[in-house]
């Protein structure tokens, strides 16, 4: 039996992936997590063999989670699942150790179909993306500006564009003020920009908000 963890804020998809999962016969919900610390309290507490793993979480960023569960598990399997396209966070999500990425709009089969691959110690990503990563390793601090930012400048960066405050994000992610202030005027500088009505406007073109 497969055993999943599955690690996303939203119920109602959680609640899906439940009703497809209790419809196979190898592959079990062990537990389920809605943020960062709940996720990493759960990877401590319960006996899971992959992690499905969502980036946009309400407090820490999934690629931070990511890396922070290798570190202690360095053979820890993780399947991100996300709404963003592959080509905006699969290569970032790989590079950072995942052992998959797929698409929430994803087929059923296909999902259930690379868990079971990444169960017995295989890693998916699809063929094109697999051949951008082969053919052109700097991809991923290439393709677009903020490609080149740090995981915790992308997490500042989505929360900016989502239409939280300096103070609500300072208090989300326990930081000052005053550095949030820092991460915004870092990512400003890095994408050439004076405001944050042009950093949504980048956000909404490439889909790097819900």
């Amino acid at each position: 039996m497969i055993k999943v963890l599955i690690a996303d804020d939203h119920a109602l998809f959680r609640d899906g992936l439940r009703r497809i999962f209790s419809e196979t016969e190898d592959i079990e919900v062990v537990a389920e997590a809605v943020d960062g610390k709940d996720i990493l309290k759960k990877a401590r507490e319960c006996e899971w063999d992959i992690i499905l793993l969502d980036i946009n979480l309400p407090d820490i960023n999934g690629l931070d989670i990511l890396k922070r569960i290798l570190s202690v598990n360095t053979a820890a399997r993780i399947l991100v699942l996300s709404m963003y396209p592959e080509e905006e966070y699969a290569i970032r999500a790989i590079r950072s150790g995942a052992s998959g990425y797929l698409t929430k709009d994803s087929p059923t089969d296909q999902l259930i179909n690379v868990i079971r691959r990444l169960a017995k110690g295989g890693k998916y990503v699809n063929p094109e993306l697999a051949e951008k990563l082969l053919f052109n390793p700097v991809l991923d601090s290439a393709a677009l500006t903020h490609t080149t930012f740090s995981d915790r400048e992308l997490h500042v960066f989505k929360m900016i564009v989502s239409g939280e405050s300096l103070t609500a994000i300072a208090n989300k992610l326990s930081l000052s003020v005053k550095t949030v202030s820092t991460y915004r005027s870092r990512i400003l500088e890095k994408m050439n920009m004076k405001n944050n009505a042009q950093l949504v406007r980048y956000a909404i073109q490439h889909r790097l908000v819900e």
